[in-house]
C-alpha cells in the first residue's frame, strides 16, 4: 500500500507543477470560466462521460452519488488522477497550438456501516485563461486603438457525499458540492500613434469571489435478467439554486511606460462609492438518465442523456453601470448525449492480459455555449457552439491487490470555424486504490 500512495504523492506533485500553465481558451471568458466537468477525470472520458449507470469496483465516481453504495465493507478506495491537454484554436486558416497539465481530481470513498457509504473529494469546477487583441482605428485621435481581453482564475470544487443501500439492487444517495475561487478580467485601450498626448489608455477590471454550495441527488438500480445480464439504471438531478457572489470593479485611465504603469484618474466606482457589489450566479434544475446492460461483470455497453435549460452557471452582474457593457453569452437548452462500451477485464483470468480493461465512447454536447452575434435582444440571433468528442481508455489492475492504473485519451472538437474551433487532444493519468483497511488482524 506504501508503493499505492507514493505513486499517488508523486502525481499529485506532478499535477501542481504542470497546473501553474494554462494555455489561451476564448470562451472560457464568459459566466465563471469553462467548465470540464465530467471530462476531467480520465476513467470518465475513456468512455467520454459514461457515468450515471456506472458503479465501479476500484474507482470513485462523484457524478452519481448513489455509485458509493458499491464500496465494500471493509475497504476504502482512493482516486487520484492528472490531465495533459494539447489545444488547437482555429479560425479560417489561422490556428494557435498550445499545451497545459494540472491535478484532475482527488477523492475517497469508504464505508460507514454496512449500508451508509461516503466520499469526499476535491476538482476543478470551471477555468478561466483567456488574452486576445483587437486593432482599430480611432478617428478622433488619429491613431490605433488595441483593445485587449484578459482573464484568468476558476473555480474549485469541494464535494461531501453519501449513498444509501435501500434495497439490495437499490441505491441513492446525494453530494454537498462547495463551490469557490475568483476569477479576474480586464479589458485595456491602448491608443498607439505619433500623436496621443491627450488621449489617455482605459482600463475596466474586475474580480468575481465565488463562495456557494450546491446539491446533487443520484440514484441506481441494478435488475438480473436472468443468469449472466444485468440491466443496470440510474438517475441524477441536480438541484436549482438562486446565489450570490461578490464582485469588486474598477476603470481608471492609466500611463504606461516601458517598465510599468500608473493609474491616473478613477472613472468608476465615483468617489466616496464602494467598488464592491453582489451579482448572481443561478444554477438550473439539471437531469440525467443513465442504462448499461452489463454481462457478469465482464463488459458493458451503457448511455447516458443530460439534459439542462443552459450549460453551466447564469452569471448576471447586479449594477446599474455595467463594467464590461452588455456580454456576448446567451443561454439555450443544453442536450448531452454519451455512449460507451467497456470490456471490463476478467478479475479470475490467471493471464494479466486477460485482466486488463478496456474502454470507448463518443459523446455530443448540444448547446454548450449560445452567443448573440447581434449584441441586440430584438433580434435574437443565436449562434449555438455544440461540441463532439470520443475517447479510448485502458484499466491495468496491479499485480497484487485491487488497484487499477487508468490510463485515457480523449478527443473533442468545440466551436466553429467561422466563429472559433477548439481541437483538443487529452492524455489523463489515474490510480486508483481499493485496498482492505478497516480489518484487525488476529493471529492464532
Amino acid at each position: 500500500m506504501k508503493r499505492y500512495l507514493l505513486i499517488m504523492i508523486s502525481l499529485l506533485v506532478a499535477g501542481v507543477a504542470e497546473g501553474q500553465n494554462g494555455f489561451n481558451v476564448p470562451f472560457s471568458q464568459f459566466s465563471v470560466g469553462e467548465s470540464e466537468l465530467p471530462y476531467n477525470m480520465p476513467w470518465v472520458y475513456g468512455m467520454c462521460g459514461v457515468t450515471i449507470s456506472r458503479a465501479s469496483r476500484n474507482t470513485v465516481n462523484p457524478f452519481n452519488p448513489a455509485s458509493y453504495a458499491a464500496v465494500e465493507e471493509e475497504s476504502l478506495w482512493f482516486d487520484i488522477g492528472v490531465n495533459i491537454q494539447q489545444s488547437t484554436l482555429r479560425k479560417g486558416d489561422a490556428k494557435l497550438t498550445d499545451a497545459a497539465g494540472d491535478i484532475a481530481y482527488l477523492a475517497i470513498a469508504f464505508p460507514v456501516t454496512k449500508w451508509w457509504k461516503t466520499s469526499a473529494g476535491i476538482m476543478p469546477y470551471s477555468k478561466m485563461n483567456y488574452e486576445s487583441v483587437n486593432t482599430s482605428y480611432d478617428p478622433l485621435s488619429g491613431s490605433n486603438v488595441e483593445t485587449v481581453y484578459s482573464g484568468g482564475g476558476g473555480v474549485t470544487q469541494v464535494y461531501w457525499g453519501n449513498a444509501f443501500n435501500i434495497t439490495k439492487n437499490l441505491s441513492a444517495g446525494f453530494n454537498i458540492n462547495y463551490l469557490f475561487g475568483s476569477i479576474e478580467r480586464a479589458i485595456t485601450y491602448n491608443f498607439v500613434g505619433n500623436d496621443t498626448s491627450y488621449m489617455m489608455d482605459k482600463r475596466s477590471q474586475k474580480n468575481t469571489q465565488v463562495s456557494n454550495l450546491l446539491v446533487d441527488l443520484g440514484v441506481q438500480y441494478r435488475q438480473p435478467l436472468n443468469e449472466q445480464y444485468t440491466l443496470n439504471t440510474g438517475l441524477t438531478c441536480r438541484l436549482p439554486r438562486s446565489m450570490q457572489v461578490t464582485d469588486q470593479s474598477l476603470v481608471y485611465t492609466l500611463v504606461e511606460t516601458s517598465t510599468d504603469e500608473y493609474l491616473l484618474d478613477t472613472i468608476f466606482p465615483v468617489r466616496g462609492a464602494d467598488d464592491t457589489y453582489l451579482s448572481t450566479l443561478e444554477q438550473p434544475f439539471a437531469f440525467g438518465v443513465g442504462v448499461a446492460l452489463e454481462r457478469n461483470e465482464l463488459w458493458q455497453v451503457a448511455v447516458d442523456v443530460c439534459y439542462a435549460p443552459w450549460s453551466g452557471l447564469k452569471y448576471t452582474e447586479n449594477i446599474d453601470y455595467n463594467v464590461f457593457g452588455k456580454s456576448a453569452l446567451d443561454y439555450a437548452p443544453n442536450w448531452r448525449v454519451a455512449l460507451g462500451g467497456e470490456w471490463m477485464g476478467d478479475k479470475n483470468a490467471s493471464s494479466y492480459w486477460k485482466r486488463i480493461g478496456v474502454r470507448a465512447g463518443v459523446y455530443y454536447n448540444k448547446g454548450r455555449l449560445a452567443l448573440d452575434m447581434t449584441m441586440n435582444p430584438t433580434v435574437g440571433q443565436k449562434t449555438s457552439l455544440d461540441e463532439v468528442g470520443c475517447g479510448l481508455g485502458f484499466a491495468l489492475p496491479m499485480r497484487k491487490g485491487r488497484s487499477v492504473l487508468n490510463i485515457s485519451m480523449g478527443y473533442s472538437s468545440f466551436g466553429n470555424i467561422d466563429l472559433l474551433r477548439r481541437n483538443c487532444f487529452t492524455v489523463g493519468l489515474s490510480v486508483g486504490s481499493c485496498e482492505r483497511w478497516f480489518v484487525k488482524r488476529r493471529y492464532n
